[in-house]
C-alpha cells in the first residue's frame, strides 16, 4: 500500500511538471511575438514601412464634403497607412488617419454614400462603426 501511495504521489508530480513546462512555453512564445511587433509593427511583418499612397490634389478648396470615420482594429502605424491608401485610391478623396484618435478625416470632392466608405475601410482589414459629417 505504502509503494502505491509513493506511486500516486510521483505521478502527480509528472503530471505538475509537464503543465509547468507547457506554461513556460506559452509564455516564452508570447514575450517573443510581443517585441516581434514592437520592432517590426503588428502587420509589418519584419518588412519595411508600407508607403503611403498620397492625394495628388491637396488644396482643401477642392473638397467641399467633410466625414470623419472611427474605426476599430488599428494598432499601428501600418494598419494606419493600409486604411489610409484604401481610402486615397477611391476617386475624390483625400484622407488622414489619426491613429491615436483611432479615426480618419475624409475629404471629398463628390458625396460619396457610407456604405462605399465602409466598405473600404473594410477591405483593407478594419472595420469603421461611425461615420459623421464635420
Amino acid at each position: 500500500m505504502m509503494k502505491q501511495i509513493c506511486m500516486n504521489s510521483n505521478a502527480g508530480g509528472i503530471w505538475t511538471a509537464v503543465l509547468v513546462v507547457v506554461l513556460v512555453a506559452v509564455v516564452v512564445i508570447g514575450i517573443k511575438s510581443y517585441f516581434k511587433r514592437l520592432s517590426s509593427g503588428c502587420c509589418g511583418s519584419g518588412s519595411a514601412r508600407i508607403k503611403k499612397k498620397r492625394a495628388a490634389d491637396r488644396n482643401p478648396a477642392h473638397y467641399p464634403y467633410h466625414k470623419k470615420v472611427m474605426i476599430d482594429g488599428m494598432v499601428c502605424a501600418n494598419c494606419a497607412t493600409r486604411v489610409e491608401n484604401a481610402l486615397n485610391s477611391l476617386e475624390g478623396v483625400w484622407a488622414n488617419v489619426n491613429l491615436s484618435g483611432g479615426f480618419a478625416d475624409i475629404r471629398m470632392k463628390q458625396k460619396i454614400q457610407p456604405e462605399e466608405l465602409r466598405r473600404a475601410v473594410k477591405e483593407s482589414g478594419y472595420i469603421a462603426y461611425s461615420i459623421s459629417d464635420e
